[in-house]
């Protein structure tokens, strides 16, 4: 149902969007000896709001890992890979995923719109990724859209650090789209980071390699409850309003489930 990976996402106790992605942009292995499978568990006994699967083969993706994950799970899920046809849609669609990546400085304005247009009457949520005002300018439906800043460059493939002033900055041209729910994405790879984010007014955060990297997964979101709540407690400290409110869970996970 168009809008179930949007809603998942505002109506989230923590706003992260879990990613599974094979390797990272080096090509250095993310799984490990654990299946993805044992990767959509772990991140639903966390409260995963909803998930993301990488495709593309810059990032050992293929579409076998997306049936698998689909397979697992009835989280609403991502398919993150460059999608520029409408065959791609339909699919996204059969293999069950709830929402596709369209990255907006592949498009040209007319195929990025029909290509939203086709997703929404699929019932596919069009997460649109853009790394400039001018691309944020050229998003249709916007209001019906994710619309998430990323933090890398595809023109690098995405190596390096990336770049998380690029949200920072952007976030006044995303929210004016009409969004209702902007992302940040790419290079989030600590609580702090994502703290600081959804902080400044994002809606969510995907995060891929800084979770599957992570030591413990219940720890580093742990952590990033730590870093809201001290948030939180600054600003009414210093007699500010509070930032809007991110819900998490009442008992966060002190189990470590990332074996």
């Amino acid at each position: 149902m168009t809008g179930e990976f949007i809603e998942a996402l505002l109506d989230a106790r923590r706003p992260v969007i879990m990613e599974l992605k094979r390797q990272d942009a080096a090509g250095h292995d993310l799984f490990g000896d654990r299946s993805a499978a044992r990767l959509v568990a772990d991140y639903q006994d966390v409260g995963a709001p909803c998930l993301s699967v990488v495709t593309g083969r810059w990032f050992g993706g293929t579409r076998d890992l997306l049936h698998e994950v689909v397979a697992a799970t009835d989280l609403p899920v991502l398919q993150k890979d460059f999608i520029t046809r409408r065959s791609q849609l339909h699919q996204a669609r059969e293999s069950g995923a709830s929402a596709i990546l369209l990255t907006a400085a592949l498009l040209p304005r007319a195929t990025l719109g029909q290509l939203v247009d086709l997703g929404l009457r699929l019932g596919l949520t069009p997460f649109v990724e853009v790394t400039t005002e001018e691309e944020i300018s050229r998003v249709p439906r916007a209001e019906e859209c994710v619309v998430a800043v990323n933090n890398k460059d595809i023109a690098t493939r995405e190596r390096g650090a990336g770049d998380l002033g690029r949200s920072s900055s952007l976030l006044p041209a995303v929210l004016s789209s009409g969004t209702r729910c902007p992302v940040s994405a790419g290079a989030v790879r600590c609580p702090d980071d994502a703290a600081r984010l959804l902080g400044e007014g994002y809606a969510g955060v995907l995060v891929g390699t800084g979770l599957l990297r992570a030591a413990s997964l219940p720890e580093w979101l742990d952590g990033l409850d730590a870093r809201l709540d001290a948030r939180l407690g600054a600003r009414l400290d210093a007699g500010l309003e509070p930032d809007p409110p991110v819900r998490r869970p009442a008992d966060p996970p002190t189990t470590d489930l990332w074996r």
